[in-house]
């Protein structure tokens, strides 16, 4: 790129906050939305599940999803999403971004309500389905992340840049508050009209056949806000720096912005030596060279971020029953154990999960991403080894609060921190003709991080003790060295984030190099 930058992305970039910023992170945001949704709900009905088809005459415990097949229901949306985030990030930069958004959001329709209907009424089959279409929501939900992060990121003014793509992540605490409030009213709902007795009363009525209905509607109301912005996703433009840089369709560009942005721009032409047939590739020595130690950054980081923050976030209603907030399974009917572990997880999202995202909303564009990320890391580490070194001691009743409010606070600087920046961040350090790519690769190594997480974690949380286990477990470290563990993960991702630039107050053309010409081996001139 010569270095004068071309009119309607300098437009783009000094523009003030207009309606065009606002739809966009809705229209992107809804996407976010529903992605928390149908990613975080399948923790709600687990326990459900479990009682529905796997109860077993005469045990004294309500009947629980075996290993094999809760990590298959809880960790095959993960695989979705990791294969959506790389393949969509890859054809984002291929095809555009517009032609690619409202695919990723049919899938995620179409898929949360299949993943809600079922071939056949035995456990296996029930649950084939259910992993089969939670798959390809996954497929769907990866896509949402590179496109959404980097559409946001190339509507965006410099000024306000983070903030709004800080934004459209921040969603995510809506959606998962969303997730526990309505699994609590169609709990309670279905508590009133087929109420029955506790397990250890009555094994068998506990479980009313009803509440195969509950899990199935939770499931497929996650279709319903992707449903309604579908239509707005097909009217938004395609970004000019995607027509401009990549497509090179200069008249477009100017076009479509002018009409967003309501002002008159001047088509521009691109000049012989802005014809950069020379461009490096992906996998090249000179990508590897300016950019390869930014996407080991942006990767490794969410990579150690997601081991922590899913690994806590499908444990921690087993840290709730620890604690007291949820009671013994057996002391429970099926639907007022969906109530309580919903109960529990909205009053985490609305205490810390939903204020930790709008805190890096309102200060990312002051202090930059790069020290909330360090103060992020840094503040869970130092929560992580403060619930872990006195374990014994938070496990007992008069300090169990205490336990939850620290918990809250590791959930909270998670989101005032590095799960929002390392959203942000890869959206905003590549070129054009790589930014949805490197953005669904560092995404995805985020969900390599989570299923680590997830898996691991349902086995290493397990009590040492074998008498202790959940029926069909291993032994495992307890909670207390597991989130040893994970205070060591965070210490982790606090170092590699010295990796990552800080691209606060810049355009996206100066962050990337773009904005400078290069020779035939890729050396600036």
């Amino acid at each position: 790129m010569a270095k004068d930058q071309l009119q309607v992305l300098n437009a783009l970039d000094v523009a003030k906050t207009q309606w065009y910023h606002f739809t966009a992170i809705i229209v992107a945001g809804m996407g976010f939305f529903t992605d928390a949704y149908d990613l975080f709900c399948i923790s709600l009905v687990t326990k459900l599940l479990g009682r529905i088809y796997y109860h077993v005459d005469g045990a004294p415990k309500p009947g629980t999803l075996p290993p094999n097949v809760s990590a298959a229901v809880n960790g095959v949306a993960f695989i979705g999403t990791l294969s959506g985030q790389l393949f969509f990030g890859w054809l984002g930069d291929k095809l555009g971004r517009k032609k690619v958004y409202g695919m990723t959001l049919m899938l995620m329709v179409v898929c949360s309500v299949a993943s809600g209907l079922s071939f056949g009424r035995e456990p296996k089959s029930v649950l084939a389905t259910l992993c089969f279409f939670r798959f390809w929501l996954g497929f769907g939900i990866g896509g949402d992340y590179p496109l959404s992060a980097t559409i946001m990121s190339e509507y965006a003014n410099k000024k306000t840049r983070g903030a709004f793509i800080a934004a459209v992540f921040a969603m995510q605490g809506f959606g998962i508050l969303a997730g526990g409030i309505f699994a609590i009213v169609i709990s309670s709902i279905f508590k009133v009209k087929f109420n029955s007795p506790p397990y250890k009363v009555d094994p068998v009525g506990s479980t009313v056949p009803e509440a195969d209905f509950a899990w199935r509607i939770i499931l497929m109301v996650g279709a319903l806000p992707a449903a309604l912005t579908y239509y707005w996703r097909t009217k938004m433009p395609e970004t000019a720096r995607y027509t401009a840089l990549v497509a090179k369709n200069m008249e477009q560009a100017t076009k479509d912005m002018s009409k967003v942005m309501q002002v008159e721009l001047q088509a521009e032409e691109l000049k012989k030596e802005e014809d950069r047939t020379k461009d490096f590739g992906l996998f090249s020595k000179q990508f590897a060279a300016r950019h390869g130690l930014h996407l080991l950054g942006t990767a490794s980081t969410w990579f150690l971020l997601d081991v922590a923050f899913y690994s806590q976030n499908l444990f921690q209603k087993d840290i709730f029953s620890a604690v007291g907030w949820i009671p013994p399974a057996e002391t429970m009917n099926a639907l007022e154990e969906v109530y309580k572990i919903a109960r529990a997880q909205t009053l985490i999202a609305v205490c810390s999960t939903v204020p930790g995202y709008w805190f890096t909303v309102a200060f990312i564009d002051k202090i930059g991403r790069f020290t909330i990320q360090l103060i992020g890391f840094f503040f869970m580490t130092v929560f992580m080894f403060a619930l872990a070194i006195p374990y014994e001691h938070w496990t007992q009743k008069e300090n169990r609060i205490g336990f939850v409010v620290l918990y809250s606070l590791t959930f909270f600087f998670a989101n005032f921190g590095p799960n929002s920046t390392t959203f942000v961040v890869p959206a905003e350090i590549f070129p054009a003709r790589f930014r949805s790519t490197c953005h669904g690769i560092s995404s995805a190594s985020g969900k390599l991080g989570a299923m680590i997480g997830a898996f691991g974690f349902l086995y290493l949380a397990q009590s040492p003790d074998k008498t202790k286990t959940d029926a069909g477990y291993p032994p495992g470290i307890g909670v207390k060295n597991s989130l040893l563990v994970l205070g060591v993960v965070n210490i982790l991702g606090f170092l590699f984030t010295f990796l990552v630039p800080e691209p606060k107050g810049k355009s996206l053309e100066e962050i990337s190099g773009e904005h400078e010409q290069e020779d035939e081996v890729g050396n600036k001139v």
